[in-house]
């Protein structure tokens, strides 16, 4: 049997713009992800603010919502980003390492449905949320 946790921690340190961004895997697995993402200059989006740019924070909710549908149990490989809505809640607080967490909570033969938050030190407070669909390769 296919140890999934350990290959979507495998595939996230495989992804380009994974390691450049930083990304973590935290915990994982039966359809969850935490991914964390510290804070780089780099990654500014605002340089009066120090805020992180969006866009790097949409990367790690994709990645995160990806992992946690190749942790869930019934998949059996790889998975790709069918739709994924992100709504920012506010921007997160420069200095401060961005955490997402997400939860395949559907699963049918070919589309998984994941639900994610990414929060920085205010974990009361999300920094954003998302919604997804993913592609799925189920057991036969």
């Amino acid at each position: 049997m296919v140890d999934i946790v350990a290959m979507a921690k495998q595939f996230i340190h495989a992804l380009p713009h994974s390691v450049m961004l930083g990304m973590e895997p935290r915990e994982m697995g039966a359809g969850e992800a935490s991914i964390s993402m510290p804070y780089k200059e780099e990654l500014i989006g605002d340089p009066v603010t120090g805020v992180i740019h969006g866009g790097a924070v949409s990367a790690l909710m994709d990645t995160c919502c990806g992992a946690a549908v190749m942790c869930h149990p019934d998949n059996r490989g790889g998975t790709a980003t069918i739709d994924l809505r992100i709504d920012y809640m506010r921007a997160a607080t420069p200095g401060q390492t961005i955490v997402a967490r997400a939860t395949c909570y559907h699963f049918t033969r070919s589309v998984a449905f994941v639900r994610a938050v990414a929060t920085d030190d205010d974990t009361g407070n999300p920094v954003a949320t998302a919604t997804g669909a993913f592609t799925v390769e189920a057991k036969k």
